[in-house]
């Protein structure tokens, strides 16, 4: 039963605050060990300007302002903020106005078949006075919602511009590897109608003529793959501007023309403040307690006050006169005694949606560390990858420019030649690839820092906070 819990609860109400205990380690294992250093490491609002491309620039900036994920975001922040104000409104009185006129007729059999007229105008007022703090805990509760979702749009303003910025590489990629493809597919044929010469001279035979042709239809079809790659990543880059794809262009490039910025991370203590998903999870873990404290106020009783006050009278013209006026005073208190468990129910269920957010806030921290020192050791291993793949390249078309040269020459065997070009072109599509997941990493990187959006502002404060400005898009770079 509910009374014995309300005489328990008494005097334990504001208790249960949630205490995540984390330890938050000094360094990342990749990052800067000095706190100087770390100062100046904070991603930029506008980071993705770091890569040097105003065609990369334009596209990230209306994505951001016209992006359908991060308007149903912001349109959450509006249900959100709505949905506060509406309980808010418990911490008010009501007042209502209400205004009559009835005409009745009694039964002529039993009244003498009177008439009878009834005017009243009247306001009406009630209170419930929030001794216990119930109602103000349901406002809180819904408050920290609101802020988390305020944070949710970040959320999605961070994705979106990873994905944009991912989506644009890709497209890079896409053209590096088809301008290799049809470089190789020229030497390739090249070298074919030096095999076909040899053959006319008798130095060659037909299985020379069918390995190298092999080669060359194998180059020849990878070009519409390659192709279908680069259309697809400029449909997903339309989808996320929300246009067309018709409407889309995207001039591209390559990835060579892409600057490399110098991302370091920080100190691990300023990720709580500095990713938007680790605020949103502290403050869905806020609103929990804020519910587990309404919930434990439910178990005490509910004061409410009500009057009302106006004019009766059966004649109009004498209805606003003062012996017409009539008033009521009411107090009332009402506490549960029995309702099957339903409180305590409520309660239990609160404080386990109170430890699951707990968890929540607890996992985003960690992974937030976790993201962070996975995108260090990505940057440091494709960085690597990648300045030796530029080695295997080079190496590659030195051995084939000399093969090349020999079989011209005749002093070459067809085997070596046919090897040489498939190191080669091999060796270029990783090389673009390998460039491709460094850049990748960057953006995890900035994406992991919580780069892009105003960092650390106050919970009551970005309540009131608009949303962050968006720069203007600029359309003369595409």
């Amino acid at each position: 039963m509910a009374l014995p819990q309300f005489l328990l609860l008494g005097g334990c109400l504001l208790t249960d605050k949630s205490d995540p205990a984390l330890t938050i380690p000094d360094h990342y294992t990749y990052g800067p060990r000095s706190e100087r250093a770390a100062e100046a490491a904070l991603p930029p609002l506008d980071w993705w300007r770091a890569f040097r491309s105003r065609e990369l620039s334009a596209i990230i900036e209306e994505a951001r302002e016209a992006n359908l994920d991060i308007a149903a975001a912001v349109a959450r922040v509006v249900q959100a903020d709505a949905q506060a104000r509406i309980t808010g409104a418990a911490l008010l009185p009501t007042l209502d106005a209400d205004g009559s006129a009835t005409q009745s007729k009694s039964s002529a059999n039993t009244g003498g078949g009177a008439r009878r007229n009834l005017f009243s105008a009247s306001l009406a007022a009630s209170y419930e006075i929030d001794f216990w703090g119930k109602n103000r805990a349901a406002l809180r509760a819904l408050e920290e919602g609101a802020v988390a979702a305020r944070y949710e749009r970040e959320v999605v303003g961070m994705t979106v511009v990873a994905a944009a910025a991912n989506a644009y590489f890709q497209v890079l990629t896409a053209q590096d590897r088809l301008a290799a493809a049809r470089e190789n597919l020229t030497a390739a044929t090249r070298v074919l109608n030096l095999i076909n010469q040899r053959v006319q001279a008798g130095t060659a035979s037909q299985l020379d003529i069918s390995q190298q042709e092999s080669l060359v239809n194998t180059l020849r079809a990878a070009i519409p793959q390659l192709e279908q790659t680069a259309r697809q990543n400029r449909v997903a880059l339309a989808v996320l501007v929300a246009r067309p794809p018709e409407n889309v262009f995207v001039r591209g490039g390559t990835l060579r023309s892409i600057a490399i910025p110098r991302v370091t991370p920080g100190l691990p203590s300023e990720l709580l403040g500095q990713r938007p998903d680790i605020r949103q999870a502290e403050a869905l873990l806020a609103a929990a307690d804020a519910n587990v404290e309404n919930a434990r106020a439910q178990f005490f009783p509910s004061i409410t006050l009500t009057g009302e006050g106006g004019y009766q009278s059966l004649v109009l013209r004498t209805l606003f006169t003062p012996q017409s006026q009539f008033y009521s005073i009411a107090a009332g208190i009402t506490q549960p005694i029995f309702d099957g468990g339903r409180l305590l129910g409520n309660l239990d269920l609160q404080k386990g949606r109170q430890d699951e957010l707990l968890q929540n806030y607890r996992k985003s921290v960690i992974s937030g560390f976790a993201d962070v020192e996975n995108a260090l050791d990505d940057i440091r291993k494709t960085t690597q990858r990648e300045q030796l793949q530029r080695e295997v390249v080079t190496s590659s078309r030195r051995a084939f420019d000399i093969s090349e040269e020999r079989l011209r020459g005749g002093t070459v065997d067809l085997i070596t030649v046919l090897q040489t070009q498939q190191t080669l072109f091999n060796a270029q599509d990783a090389l673009a690839l390998a460039r491709l997941a460094r850049l990748q990493a960057i953006v995890s990187l900035y994406q992991a820092l919580g780069g892009g959006w105003l960092p650390k502002p106050e919970p009551e404060q970005i309540a009131s906070i608009p949303m962050p400005p968006v720069p203007p898009v600029d359309r003369d770079a595409r």
